[in-house]
């Protein structure tokens, strides 16, 4: 019988079903979860198989029943932190946890639960993601993805229903609550508006007009933003090196590698506690679909994955996803605005929001033609509403449902053209790139994201003096809001208006190499450059990070040794060499003595220190905690006697400037800091950067941003814990594919913060300690595979 037929066979027979539980070891038919083997919900079905580190295969007859398998099995793993995203799409944590907590910042910036609720109540009562579900695709989202939709949603909640939730973090919490497959569009949209309006909760939530402000009754007008001081603060703001999220992906094409087929490492950066950790899966619908890897918590497609002929992973992207428009407000009319000479009003919007042990909080938040009105883009960007200005924030991605339409064009391509093609179709990818290679050889990098349809000209024709300095230094456009001419225009194959269609997009096809650390599209490949396309992607022939320098520099010797394979991927994963070491350690063990003739001890170690980042580099700790110093007092432009060249800009700049005050300062400090912590000069890295996971302390390698290792670590520092105590965003999924010419990929993948988050689940920490050993699980991909694995158990969830 040929091996699909018979794989459809077991996932739609209620009979076979019972036959292959039956014919497993008695602990292969145990649910994961703890609960029944025969859940049910309105009929739809699925078949879970678990192999190692409790990775599941999910097998389904359609997309509702992929759905449910998949909401299925995230519930079991990750209920908690799920449930309490659901409360935060809702806009109901100041009910549970106070209006004055924090939330885990996954789905949005917000600094308080009470913002987070006033933005998501009104998004819940404007009907906003209503809207975008009824939109006809493509858009908006297509019938397979609603039906994935539901389906997760009555998956989620037959194991609710059927399971005792273990996990401390919400064992008999009022709060884990069934939830509806609106819930999960609503997730999914605040996935979409992440760099916007997500970025933005606080200024929408707080904007007021000056006559409800006290400092307005007193007379006092907020001043204009000064306009260098706003650009800074928009540069910082949408700087990659400031991000809390970031990634590396490269892809081979066939020239380089030892089969001539495509080579991917995808190694995105993300949190590692909370709402925005990945989560390792298979789906399958036999005849349809066949994809293994990442999908984010809420969601119910794979985001980064490989199936048998294609493979990709997504970088966070420089393209700035909004822009502001500067509105002209009518004299003693605060709320309303002129455009074209006539006034138009601003729509009110009333929100209230429940608290914990106290009284509702209703606020007013006030919308306009171009989007709402905002008091500032963080606490750094203050945008303040005056008698005569305020500030309206377009985000084109809080019309874009369709991100997870784009992971199921992927999910079902066979070639790096039909990835290029799904993004073509769906153009729902809303701050990231994509770098994808395939089994023919072929590689693709694309900054193929929703962007207001900003260009160069525009800016220079409808910027406000605001604008002329901040959209050159960040991408951020401050267009004339009194001019109907200066809104985002629209291109013919663009799916929504005002935004940029996808052949305004950077793409490069076949180079030997495309690489991408979050820096700009101008460097996938240093040998060909990307140029010509608009400020509001990314800059042109500027400094990069030295995580793009080392990056580019590892790949490009890759490339040019030939003859890779996915070892050489795995390899390179690890490799943990910190470009700022090799470009400033020696320089820094020389200049050293003069400037810390009383302290030979920190000369020794700088000079000694092997440049990596593994758990047992020496000296590794010492530089770290120098160079974060440095770097944090003295501007990029005057740390380097040799300045960037666009001309050379991998190799520059470099040669460290140690005559600047800071350099003898920042070895000082970082050396006290050291012994005051009790903490050797010449420790072993992984003594001092580690987590704890159920009392068990390990040791974890990788660098922080400003050393560019490609291994990325941005770990908390507690010198009175010991050091490096925990990790908050870094390397997460991890993903090594390549190709034989079987049906089955070569898969090499880790997660290294592990599948779950519950302290009781064996899959706690199981990856962690891969992940710490520099280990990798090799994938399952195909039938024969997952049958022959010695830790497989299946679930049953079905009628």
């Amino acid at each position: 019988m040929h091996l699909r037929t018979r794989l459809k066979r077991l996932a739609l027979t209620g009979a076979a079903l019972a036959v292959v539980t039956a014919s497993l070891p008695g602990a292969a038919a145990a649910d994961p979860g703890g609960g029944e083997r025969h859940p049910s919900d309105r009929g739809l079905s699925a078949v879970i198989r678990y192999t190692e580190y409790g990775i599941p295969h999910i097998v389904a007859r359609d997309y509702a029943n992929l759905g449910f398998g998949t909401g299925w099995a995230q519930a079991a793993d990750q209920v908690c932190v799920l449930a309490d995203g659901f409360l935060t799409v809702n806009g109901e944590r100041s009910r549970y946890f106070g209006p004055d907590g924090a939330p885990d910042g996954s789905l949005s910036s917000a600094t308080t639960n009470l913002s987070s609720d006033l933005y998501f109540r009104g998004v819940k009562d404007a009907g906003t993601v209503e809207e975008l579900l009824r939109t006809p695709a493509p858009a908006g989202p297509s019938r397979d993805l609603k039906e994935l939709m539901r389906g997760w949603a009555a998956g989620y909640n037959a194991w609710l229903r059927k399971n005792r939730v273990t996990d401390p973090a919400c064992a008999h919490a009022d709060w884990v609550r069934p939830v509806t497959a609106l819930d999960v569009a609503r997730r999914g949209f605040a996935v979409s508006v992440l760099g916007g309006q997500g970025r933005a909760v606080d200024g929408i939530t707080a904007a007021r007009p000056p006559a409800a402000s006290p400092v307005a009754r007193r007379g006092a007008v907020p001043e204009t933003p000064d306009p260098a001081r706003t650009a800074e603060a928009a540069r910082e703001l949408f700087a990659p090196e400031n991000a809390t999220m970031g990634s590396n992906a490269v892809a081979f094409s066939g020239s380089t590698t030892a089969n001539g087929r495509g080579l991917l490492l995808g190694n995105p950066h993300y949190p590692w506690q909370g709402g925005r950790r990945f989560w390792q899966s298979q789906q399958t619908i036999p005849g349809e679909l066949n994809v293994s890897g990442a999908s984010l918590l809420g969601t119910p497609v794979v985001n980064i994955g490989f199936n048998d002929k294609v493979a990709w992973s997504h970088t966070v992207a420089t393209g700035v996803p909004v822009n502001l428009h500067q509105l002209a407000l009518v004299p003693g009319d605060p709320t309303a605005y002129l455009v074209d000479g006539r006034p138009e009003r601003m729509t009110p919007r009333e929100v209230t929001v429940g608290t914990k042990d106290g009284s509702p909080v209703t606020r007013t938040q006030w919308w306009t033609r171009y989007g709402p009105v905002v008091g500032g883009l963080g606490a750094q960007l203050p945008l303040p509403w005056t008698t005569s200005a305020a500030y309206a924030l377009n985000d084109p991605n809080a019309a874009n449902l369709r991100g997870s339409d784009t992971a199921l064009g992927f999910a079902r391509a066979r070639s790096v053209r039909d990835v290029a093609d799904a993004l073509r179709r769906t153009q729902g990818l809303p701050w990231v790139n994509t770098v994808a290679a395939d089994s023919a050889g072929h590689s693709l990098f694309t900054q193929s994201q929703v962007l207001p349809r900003i260009t160069d000209e525009l800016a220079a024709r409808c910027s406000t003096p605001l604008g002329r300095a901040t959209y050159p230094a960040s991408g951020v456009a401050v267009l004339d809001g009194s001019r109907s001419d200066c809104a985002p225009g629209s291109d013919p194959d663009a799916v929504q208006p005002g935004v940029f269609g996808p052949a305004r997009m950077p793409v490069l096809r076949d180079a030997p190499y495309v690489e991408n650390s979050n820096d700009s599209a101008w460097l996938a490949n240093a040998d060909r450059p990307l140029t010509g396309y608009e400020r509001i992607f990314g800059t042109v022939a500027t400094p990069r990070s030295l995580r793009t320098r080392g990056g580019v520099e590892d790949v490009a010797a890759m490339a040019e040794r030939g003859r890779l394979t996915v070892a050489d991927l795995q390899r390179q994963q690890f490799a943990n060499r910190a470009p700022a070491g090799d470009l400033v350690a020696a320089d820094a063990a020389r200049a050293c003595a003069s400037a810390l003739p009383e302290d030979p001890e920190v000369c020794r170690v700088i000079g000694a220190w092997d440049r990596t980042v593994n758990t047992d580099s020496r000296g590794a700790l010492l530089f770290d905690r120098f160079w974060r110093r440095f770097t944090g007092t003295v501007k990029p432009a005057d740390q380097w006697k040799v300045p960037f060249s666009a001309d050379d800009p991998v190799r520059t700049p470099h040669t460290l400037n140690t005559g600047l005050p800071e350099f003898a300062k920042a070895l000082a400090d970082a050396a006290a800091e050291l012994r005051a912590a009790g903490i050797a000069l010449d420790a072993p890295l992984g003594a001092h950067q580690f987590v704890v996971r159920n009392g068990e302390r390990i040791p974890v390698s990788g660098g922080t941003e400003a050393l560019g290792v490609w291994n990325k670590a941005e770990p908390v520092w507690n010198a009175a814990g010991g050091g490096y105590v925990e990790v908050a965003h870094g390397t997460s999924h991890v993903q090594a594919v390549g190709w034989d010419g079987s049906r089955c990929p070569v898969a090499r993948t880790l997660l290294s913060y592990s599948q779950s988050s519950n302290p009781a689940s064996p899959h706690y920490s199981d990856q962690t300690r891969l992940y710490a050993d520099e280990r990798w699980v090799t994938s399952r991909f195909c039938e024969k595979d997952i049958l022959r694995s010695p830790a497989l158990r299946v679930v049953v969830v079905r009628d």
